[in-house]
């Protein structure tokens, strides 16, 4: 009786929601006549694929600029800082993000000079077609990735990525894939910034280090040791000036 019930309740449910459905349909399928133009031609066809590329790009682009930018280097550096000071969510997820941000924009600058001038505007102003801009824009963002993987010496993952691609005779850096020079410049980036971010954390290391022998040495095995060495830290921090020596280093390893 119990099954027949669980049944007939199914079942009910089930034409109920059939119903809905046929009654509204613009409910659950959303019209985009009003967004996309009538693809009646292959103008059209075209006009509506440039607006689908360009909201693909669009949400794409928080993931484009932590892929080919120096942001990535930068924001880790950050996070290893904060947890090497022992201050949990001190400076806040928004503040080193936002201070991540307007570093890349500031290291990026002269690259985005030049897309701008060398793609954007002239795409602008009816120079070039989509094609060439795209090609002239990738330059100044690959002379930058091939600068930073050189300045750090990881060529040799420019090689993995490369012989996985099936590209195994390299002679030079126009015969790299933008593909492979991605995921390339990634790694290349969190090999550095987990160089500069050991460099940090070091002192801070043999402060803890320090403030736990001697709290274990006086037998104050229940204190936690981080709990002493925090305001150390925080000491050392300030006195070295240490917001302006760890800036200053990220933005200088970009030079």
């Amino acid at each position: 009786m119990v099954v027949g019930m669980c049944l007939f309740i199914l079942l009910a449910w089930g034409g109920t929601v059939a119903a809905q459905q046929a009654v509204e349909p613009s409910v659950y399928i959303p019209d985009l006549r009003s967004v996309l133009p009538a693809a009646k031609d292959a103008t059209g066809m075209s006009s509506a694929v440039q607006i689908l590329l360009l909201l693909t790009i669009l949400s794409l682009a928080p993931a484009i600029l932590v892929m080919v930018t120096s942001f990535t280097r930068i924001i880790v550096v950050l996070a290893l800082l904060r947890q090497a000071l022992a201050t949990q969510q001190l400076p806040p997820n928004q503040v080193l993000v936002g201070l991540a941000l307007f570093m890349t924009f500031m290291i990026m600058a002269p690259t985005w000079s030049r897309i701008q001038t060398d793609a954007v505007t002239p795409y602008l102003n009816n120079e070039i077609g989509q094609s060439e801009a795209f090609n002239r824009a990738l330059v100044p963002i690959r002379e930058f990735m091939i600068r930073q993987i050189e300045r750090s010496g990881n060529e040799e993952d420019v090689f993995l990525f490369a012989s996985r691609a099936g590209q195994a005779d390299i002679a030079k850096w126009g015969d790299v894939n933008t593909s492979v020079l991605v995921p390339s410049f990634i790694t290349s980036e969190l090999k550095t910034a987990f160089i500069i971010g050991f460099r940090v954390y070091l002192p801070f290391l043999v402060i803890d280090m320090v403030i736990a022998s001697v709290v274990i040495s006086m037998g104050m095995l229940m204190l936690p040791p981080m709990l002493i060495s925090m305001p150390f830290k925080l000491l050392l921090f300030v006195l070295v000036d240490g917001w302006h020596l760890v800036v200053g280093s990220l933005i200088y390893s970009f030079a």
